[in-house]
């Protein structure tokens, strides 16, 4: 018997029908990723399973690496069979990971491969999987009309160019990819090798020469409009937790110029220096009618040693604990006071701020937007089922789950797309069982309705996206 049937997660009668009926059906509007845009401008085709599936995976080499794995085979020099090998011999022990029910999922739905993955069944699979990548179903554009994706909202630099989301809009491919203005880095003031090099970058990408704290603003403001000009409705922060330290733009100033001359922001400084950019970003986005995306938690770069040898984004992150309601009540209220708190997601790594997070949303509702604050769906380590069903309990228990803009990839991945499934497998089946306890009305229409609004609708409506 197969492992992924078709009511895998559905556990009860009235789960089976909310999924088939009311989520399966619906498009994706993956709101949130890290897919590179130049793969889609490219409409990339992947050589082998490694090149789609393992290449910049650090969920997969963190699990291999527990497994005893060697560095080589995770992000080393061995080659991509070898790598792929090393994977499947890791897979048997993930039983009880997410991986292991992601890996099959993917497995089945990209290469209509059903069977369990391990070193014995490794080399049939290799083949079986790189014999269907040479179909166009599988390049790029083939994955986002399969998966029937209707937008894609990347994460990008705002020094980097938008070349590549040009390209992308005028192939008349009909997925729409956007760029999310993700300015994290211009907050590094701790770092003056780092951030004066990306200054430098900035300058160069908007032609605006920067030597003062007016020009920086300027810079980062034409780039913010030019991320809205390619349909950019969206910003990012990746943030240990919302800084909270008055600062005018005059103390910014003096700081920035310190740091430009090579002197590094004491903690204190770069409290204050991050708040008032922060501020400043939020303006940004409300004038522009944009939504402003906070993910707050991570402990980011643990390992120093593994750092100085692979870089960033490579497996040594995890859930911080930091204090997060003060720091998060000043910046939203300090936004509200001004009249320029846009529409705001809050995402959490930690599930300890579950109901910090639900509940903060709840102080910022106004009445002239249903879900203008939205408690975002379990990201990072919490992207999975347990995660993601305290994420629903947490927000329908102190909010309104109605109008929740559901799931997203958060991936760097084309082979993520089955995550939205597993989040509409999780909800149906949490759903389902509550309505056969008969503690939601038996009724399907209204909570089919409610689901297909989680899965799609609310999102499309909420980001005011061109689609």
């Amino acid at each position: 018997m197969p492992f992924i049937t078709a009511d895998f997660l559905l556990q009860n009668k009235r789960a089976r029908s909310l999924y088939h009926d009311y989520a399966a059906p619906e498009p994706i509007l993956d709101y949130h990723c890290h897919l590179p845009p130049a793969d889609v401008a490219a409409n990339r085709r992947f050589a082998n399973l490694f090149e789609i599936w393992l290449e910049g995976d650090h969920y997969k080499w963190r699990a291999m690496r527990a497994n005893g794995v060697p560095e080589r085979f995770c992000t080393g020099d061995a080659p991509p069979y070898e790598k792929f090998l090393a994977w499947a011999a890791t897979v048997p022990k993930c039983l009880r990971n997410p991986l292991y029910h992601w890996t099959h999922l993917e497995l089945l739905r990209y290469f209509d491969i059903d069977e369990l993955l391990d070193e014995k069944s490794a080399p049939a699979i290799w083949k079986a999987a790189n014999d269907r990548l040479r179909s166009d179903d599988l390049s790029a554009h083939g994955i986002l009309r399969k998966f029937d994706v209707r937008a894609v909202c990347t994460t990008d630099d705002p020094a980097d160019p938008l070349d590549h989301h040009v390209a992308i809009a005028a192939s008349g491919i009909p997925t729409k990819v956007y760029p999310t203005f993700r300015p994290d880095r211009a907050l590094q003031v701790n770092d003056p090798a780092a951030f004066n090099a990306w200054v430098n970058r900035l300058a160069a990408t908007t032609k605006v020469p920067v030597a003062e704290f007016t020009d920086f603003l300027r810079a980062l403001e034409k780039r913010h409009q030019d991320f809205h000009d390619v349909g950019g409705r969206l910003s990012d922060h990746g943030l240990p937790y919302c800084y909270a330290a008055p600062c005018t733009d005059f103390e910014a100033a003096a700081i920035f110029h310190r740091t430009r001359s090579g002197q590094a922001a004491s903690p204190a400084e770069h409290e204050q220096f991050a708040a008032n950019l922060m501020l400043f970003f939020g303006r940004l986005d409300a004038q522009k009618g944009w939504t402003k995306q906070l993910h707050v938690g991570a402990q980011r770069n643990v390992n120093t040693r593994m750092l100085a040898t692979l870089g960033r984004d490579t497996g040594y992150d995890s859930i911080g604990d930091y204090r997060q309601a003060e720091g998060l009540a000043w910046y939203l209220d300090q936004l509200e006071q001004q009249g320029h708190l846009p529409k705001t997601i809050l995402y959490n790594n930690n599930p300890v701020d579950n109901y910090t997070l639900a509940t903060m949303i709840g102080n910022f509702q106004d009445g002239s937007l249903a879900g203008r604050m939205q408690f975002g769906s379990g990201w990072w380590y919490l992207d999975q089922k347990e995660g993601i069903e305290w994420q629903i309990n947490a927000l329908s228990n102190v909010g309104l789950l109605a109008h929740f803009v559901g799931m997203l990839t958060d991936s760097r991945s084309f082979m993520s797309y089955p995550r939205h499934e597993y989040f509409r497998r999780v909800l149906c089946n949490m759903l389902g069982a509550e309505m056969e306890r008969g503690e939601l009305p038996d009724d399907l229409e209204m909570v089919g309705k409610m689901v297909s609004d989680i899965c799609f609708e609310n999102a499309r409506e909420y980001l005011g996206l061109s689609l």
